[in-house]
């Protein structure tokens, strides 16, 4: 009986990670020793794993994280404040889940961004969204969807995204217009979805950087007491990396 049929309807079905599989075993002999129902769960297995893979992948890409980061890689030195324990529970998604929060602070360069791709990272291999930005080109964005009428379904994929990931968190002063954008967004997040804020500055500093003290009330009500915070301190990662590489050379 030809073969070639099955092959290809398995295509037809969008199967093609079970069509690969079952053509190794076919081409193998020592899969004739299993039984049907453990052959056909290895194929199944190959197809579901692949799936997962390819899922996770599409979610890394939506996100576009600022680098390539993965918690394994975090460095947990002493003099950087970090706690591995909390970083590690960070890198689960249970306070995704419970909509809660995630403040970032540190010195220029010290891997505040790249804590932040890690942990998102993280959040879209547990099949989560994300969606990472740096602030002066989230508000691009924002104008920009304004201009071409697509601001509403931007509004509904950001109200929809699990994790939004602000990075260089009031680095610059915010226009009133701009202002009154977030405050809709974190509105209509809140106790709904999370969100972290990467900043070279204090909290205690972000009031000041909005240009309407009651809208700033608003905007930090809805993002500071619901958060988990992570400190960083030490010299800049960046100047570590290049006395290193100069060391080496």
């Amino acid at each position: 009986m030809s073969r070639q049929p099955l092959l290809d309807n398995l295509t037809k079905l969008h199967l093609s990670t079970f069509r690969n599989a079952l053509e190794e075993q076919l081409s193998n002999p020592q899969y004739e020793e299993l039984p049907f129902e453990d052959r056909l769960s290895l194929l199944v297995d190959r197809e579901c794993q692949q799936r997962d893979h390819n899922r996770i992948q599409r979610l890394v890409k939506q996100a576009r994280f600022q680098q390539s980061a993965f918690v394994e890689d975090i460095d947990f030195s002493a003099e950087r404040g970090l706690q591995r324990a909390q970083v590690l529970q960070l890198a689960q998604d249970t306070w995704i889940k419970k909509a809660l929060n995630l403040i970032v602070i540190g010195p220029t360069g010290a891997g505040k961004s790249f804590i932040a791709c890690a942990l998102g990272r993280s959040t879209c291999q547990q099949n989560l969204s994300v969606r990472y930005f740096r602030m002066p080109r989230f508000f691009q964005s924002l104008k920009l969807a304004k201009l071409d009428a697509s601001y509403p379904r931007l509004l509904k994929s950001l109200t929809k995204t699990d994790l939004l990931i602000f990075d260089d968190w009031m680095r610059d002063p915010i226009s009133l217009t701009d202002t009154q954008d977030l405050l809709d967004i974190l509105d209509d997040r809140y106790n709904r979805s999370s969100t972290m804020l990467v900043s070279q500055l204090p909290v205690m500093d972000w009031h000041l950087r909005f240009p309407d003290p009651t809208l700033a009330d608003a905007i930090l009500d809805r993002l500071i007491h619901n958060s988990y915070r992570i400190e960083l301190e030490g010299e800049s990662q960046r100047k570590v990396r290049a006395v290193a590489h100069i060391s080496s050379t």
